[in-house]
């Protein structure tokens, strides 16, 4: 499952400093996970996952190995939506290019400047509300642009879309997002093939100074934020783009040993990963052997046979049966057999619901 997030804000709010940070951290893990740089401005990097590194090892005693076998975390791609200014619907700095790129993305993060910086030119920035507002503006009337273009014969067949799109269209000229509409099930399912941009879930990015990124700091931060723009509290994460950028230039044990001494247990990347997760209700089921340990991402309440369709779509159509451990099992018994001997590796058919972090080996028939 491709796990996307397309990074918008204005400029000199911190966004493209946390997308060369991503693109260093990027090149920094080149030794141990896959990756690749699909454009300029799309970068590809692992889904962080310690569990990974427990498996390995057990899989190494287990099976006998000279080394650890290769890690495969789940990976997330961030696209770096450059350009996007006031009037980016109309074309006004690239827009039009990347406004096509977010598109395509799974989960919109809106990154915005929560400090004042003399020697930071705000180029159109105002304060956070105003700046997350003016972007949301662009794409709000990008949308509507969308809703305009949708043909009129196609609209005049259609019952259910013709719907959508004049409830959208009500809804979005009070200037609010896509997402907010109230739409039937069915309308929902038309509207998908608009591809609207604020139908997408997001998730707003707050970028602190040094000084305030602290842990005991964030829930204050984000209660201050959410309040003045009437939000939940669950759509935001605290960064810093200046310390993503250092911790990127760190090996593991530094990066780590930066993070406590700031007081921070998790960096802003990882954070930001799992807030991505909630939002789109991912998680992730795990395998084990001598040719890889690897992480998948699937979505909460899966099947067996829809994560088994993850690793490839036959084992779809030839599933048997998939054994399952959960990780703390796996780990407590130190790999396969000794689950097995415990009785904690069970058979499960198709329908069973997939928990995150169960490590899995399908039995496919040919």
């Amino acid at each position: 499952m491709n796990l996307s997030v397309g990074i918008v804000g204005l400029p000199n709010v911190g966004k493209s400093t946390l997308f060369n940070a991503l693109l260093k951290k990027q090149a920094a893990l080149a030794a141990n996970y896959p990756f690749a740089t699909i454009e300029p401005n799309v970068g590809v990097v692992a889904v962080p996952d310690a569990r990974l590194n427990i498996l390995a090892d057990i899989t190494k005693l287990e099976e006998g190995m000279g080394e650890l076998p290769p890690l495969k975390p789940a990976m997330i791609e961030f696209v770096d939506i450059a350009g996007l200014v006031k009037g980016a619907h109309e074309g006004e700095g690239l827009g039009n290019k990347f406004l096509s790129h977010i598109r395509e993305v799974k989960v919109i993060a809106h990154v915005v400047r929560a400090f004042e910086d003399k020697d930071v030119i705000r180029e159109g920035s105002i304060g956070v509300r105003e700046d997350y507002e003016t972007i949301t503006t662009e794409l709000i009337l990008a949308d509507l642009d969308t809703l305009e273009k949708v043909n009129d014969k196609t609209l005049r067949t259609d019952n259910v879309l013709n719907s959508a799109v004049t409830k959208l269209k009500n809804h979005m000229n009070t200037g609010l997002p896509a997402r907010s509409a109230l739409l039937t099930e069915g309308e929902e399912a038309a509207a998908k093939q608009l591809s609207l941009l604020t139908s997408k879930p997001e998730l707003i990015v707050l970028n602190v100074t040094e000084g305030d990124y602290q842990e005991a700091k964030f829930d204050e931060i984000i209660s201050e934020y959410a309040l003045t723009m009437g939000m939940e509290k669950a759509n935001f994460v605290v960064i810093s783009a200046k310390i993503e950028s250092e911790l990127a230039e760190l090996g593991e044990a530094d990066a780590k040993e930066y993070l406590k001494e700031l007081g921070v247990e998790k960096s802003g990347l990882e954070r930001l990963i799992q807030k991505a997760y909630e939002k789109l209700g991912l998680m992730s089921f795990l395998t084990c052997g001598e040719k890889e340990v690897r992480a998948w991402t699937v979505k909460i309440g899966a099947s067996a046979v829809e994560a088994a369709g993850e690793i490839h779509t036959d084992f779809m159509d030839k599933f048997i049966k998939a054994e399952i451990v959960g990780f703390s099992d796996f780990v407590q018994c130190h790999g396969w057999k000794g689950a097995r001997e415990k009785g904690k590796a069970g058979l499960q058919g198709k329908d069973h619901v997939m928990q995150d972090g169960d490590v899995v080996e399908f039995k496919i028939g040919r």
